[in-house]
């Protein structure tokens, strides 16, 4: 997904402002006589300003997409549409379409990320990939640049948030949470029932039809693993070269509610494996040279910040942060050495200004796509007995479960969920799956599942990993077999013989003269 790690960056507020008032939903395009995702042709010409300063080599086009499929002449939506021309026109081999996760994840600056030379002169597809395919990325509906729905103020959470571990804490958090869900109604009410990942699949399918490809060649990491298993449920007539990165259990009737659930004891295992990195480092980081000594450490802070919170930084905050850090290990140095300026220098600045949340308009927007999706995909609990009842279980064994599973709208709703489709992988060509063995979001458990219900998918593992996705990644943490394995795909259609695996990539080495504590201020694709 980068599923709950766009949560993760704006629900790590905290609710003291009242709710927003009510405000008119996005403004929607009038009825389109003539035009339909299914007939529209894309034009490609300039950028908005931030796609085009950071990433001048895209181009950008627009797609009008039916609101409502039921009603397809009546009002209709912008999709934001990007495209990194192929290099070589004389091996182009059509368009490669790409999703980068979420939901609510921005996929078109995403085309710019995979595409984007770096300083080394390395980039995250294969120069003959470039070479071969138009590479296209699109912020779905109801995200960014197409048509963004908003459900609050920025402000409405008010950090530091109400750490939910604590039983005196749950039922402000739950009556805020409900406040967010009727927020979510009045201020995008309209667009709500519409902006499931079903009506992203199909305005996928109008996509590949206005850009002229039979098939559509996609990339989908994380949640964009389960949209394209959905687009295949649908379209399986459709599919050309797919490959799934980070994949999503698609077989529980309540995908979203177990998938957080199941994540954060996926989590655990993997902060526990972070705290035995930094227990390798007791040169660097002081904090200890086994697991028992670093996590004491850690304990140490959050209890002191849970007691006592550093301005907009509190308990829910720190949990915030170290779960972010697990997706890549690009953070980990820094973090840790936040943690020992505190453990062994009494020196909290560090830990607060890392942790401190970002309170930007694009990452409220962003929290409202994401439950615009997960609490409408699948059905989810209605009573607090259920939630509260899962989520103890779980905490036994994980620190995160009360923050990952109790900062949800879901169970207040407005938008009746229509239940999730069952994927059969009927009728499906040749898929190739990555999964990292140790996939903190997405855990390796439900790759398997997801595999199971795609007979024609093949499965590469990454071992001893437990990264995000790892097919196209920055250079810090590219793993060369498993791109060599992807480009074949994608340039030959040629899929492994069988499952396979590929060694893990590198973990970072620190030094004392490390680079100075930065400020991560949002959640960023995946690396």
């Amino acid at each position: 997904m980068r599923f709950r790690l766009a949560l993760a960056a704006a629900a790590s507020l905290a609710l003291t402002a009242p709710a927003a008032p009510a405000l008119a939903a996005p403004a929607l395009a009038a009825p389109a006589a003539a035009t339909s995702a299914s007939t529209a042709s894309l034009v490609f010409g300039a950028c908005p300003t931030d796609i085009a300063q950071s990433f001048p080599a895209l181009t950008c086009a627009t797609l009008p997409v039916p609101v409502d499929y039921s009603r397809p002449f009546g009002a209709h939506l912008s999709l934001l549409v990007t495209k990194h021309a192929a290099k070589d026109p004389a091996k182009r081999l059509g368009s490669l379409v790409l999703n980068p996760g979420g939901p609510g994840g921005g996929g078109a600056s995403y085309a710019g990320t995979l595409t984007k030379t770096d300083a080394t002169g390395f980039t995250r597809l294969a120069p003959a990939v470039l070479d071969a395919y138009d590479v296209i990325g699109f912020d779905p509906r109801g995200v960014a640049h197409s048509n963004a729905i908003s459900c609050t103020e920025p402000t409405y959470f008010g950090p530091p948030q109400p750490d939910p571990d604590l039983r005196a804490n749950r039922d402000e958090l739950w009556k805020t949470w409900a406040g967010y869900a009727d927020g979510c109604a009045a201020k995008a009410g309209a667009l709500l029932p519409h902006l499931g990942t079903g009506n992203v699949a199909r305005d996928l399918d109008g996509l590949r039809a206005a850009l002229g490809d039979a098939k559509l060649n996609y990339l989908g990491f994380s949640y964009g693993t389960y949209l394209g298993a959905v687009y295949g449920k649908l379209y399986p007539q459709n599919v050309g070269r797919m490959i799934i990165d980070g994949n999503i259990d698609p077989t529980p009737e309540d995908v979203w509610y177990k998938a957080s659930l199941n994540q954060a004891t996926a989590m655990q295992k993997r902060f526990d494996s972070y705290l035995g990195w930094i227990a390798q480092y007791d040169n660097v980081f002081h904090l200890g040279k086994s697991v028992a000594e670093v996590r004491a450490g850690w304990t140490k802070a959050l209890t002191d910040f849970r007691t006592n919170p550093r301005d907009q930084v509190g308990g829910s905050e720190l949990l915030s942060t170290a779960l972010g850090m697990m997706y890549t290990e690009s953070n980990w140095t820094p973090f840790a050495q936040a943690i020992s300026a505190y453990v062994v220098n009494g020196d909290d600045a560090p830990l607060a200004e890392f942790a401190a949340p970002y309170l930007g308009a694009d990452a409220e927007e962003g929290l409202a796509a994401f439950n615009a999706v997960v609490c409408s995909d699948s059905v989810w609990p209605r009573d607090r007995a259920t939630w509260e009842r899962d989520t103890s279980e779980v905490a036994k064994t994980s620190q995160f479960a009360w923050y990952n599973v109790f900062t949800s709208p879901c169970h207040s709703w407005s938008v009746q969920s229509k239940g999730r489709p069952e994927i059969t992988g009927k009728d499906l060509p040749g898929i190739l799956m990555f999964n990292t063995v140790g996939d903190p979001a997405t855990p390796y458990e439900g790759a398997l599942r997801l595999h199971a219900a795609l007979p024609t998918s093949v499965l590469v593992t990454e071992r001893d990993s437990g990264k995000h996705c790892v097919f196209g990644n920055s250079r810090a943490s590219v793993n060369p077999a498993a791109n060599a394995i992807g480009t074949k795909y994608l340039l030959t259609g040629e899929l492994p013989s069988a499952d396979t695996s590929v060694a893990g990539h590198p973990l970072p080495v620190p030094t004392p003269a490390a680079p100075k504590v930065f400020k991560a201020t949002r959640a960023t694709p995946v690396e």
